[in-house]
């Protein structure tokens, strides 16, 4: 339970509530501090990973966790960024979507583990979270944190990409679920009764 790669993953989680508390503060400072947590959070994320498989230290609470952190970021940065208007009504769009994608994907993958049937993450899927990933901390800095540039525009454009992305990729976790789900009803009106 107290793996190094476990212990990455905790502090991804508690980081949250750091980074979402920089938002009651709105400065320059507390932005670029806001995104150096998100920064290191989404580091995390790749290292929690990495390092289990590497050392040989996968363990059942890092699998389950590590999802779950992700989603709790991207999920609690995204209300923080549209309760704020750090985004625009434009931005909610792509945002909802991912939200959306999310809940999804999380519903199919407990489903499917029921079955015994893993979902693998696709390679589009990694690009979606790498634009996620570049998208968000641009809309924490946004246009304060470089006055003169349009950061927050950037970040939205970035948004959208990764909102479009998330749309790919929930339809096609969508459709092999839903073949799944049929499979499984074929093998169920196939059974012989007893």
């Amino acid at each position: 339970m107290w793996t190094f790669p476990n212990i990455l993953t905790y502090a991804r989680i508690a980081a949250i509530p750091l980074m979402l508390a920089t938002f009651y503060w709105d400065t320059t400072c507390t932005r670029w501090l806001a995104c150096g947590l998100f920064a290191a959070a989404a580091v995390t994320d790749f290292f929690d990973g990495y390092l289990a498989r590497r050392f040989n230290q996968v363990s059942a609470i890092g699998r389950f966790l590590d999802p779950i952190a992700d989603k709790l970021l991207v999920a609690a940065l995204l209300l923080f960024l549209a309760a704020f208007d750090r985004i625009g009504s434009l931005g909610l769009i792509p945002a909802a979507i991912i939200l959306c994608r999310e809940l999804l994907v999380s519903g199919l993958r407990e489903y499917l583990a029921e079955l015994r049937i893993g979902m693998p993450v696709t390679p589009l899927a990694k690009w979606k979270t790498a634009t996620q990933l570049v998208a968000l901390p641009v809309l924490i800095v946004g246009d304060p944190g470089l006055p003169g540039h349009a950061i927050t525009l950037i970040g939205e454009i970035l948004l959208w990409v990764a909102g479009l992305l998330t749309l790919m990729t929930g339809y096609t976790y969508l459709r092999a679920g839903v073949a799944h789900m049929r499979a499984e009803d074929e093998g169920r009106d196939r059974a012989p009764e007893k």
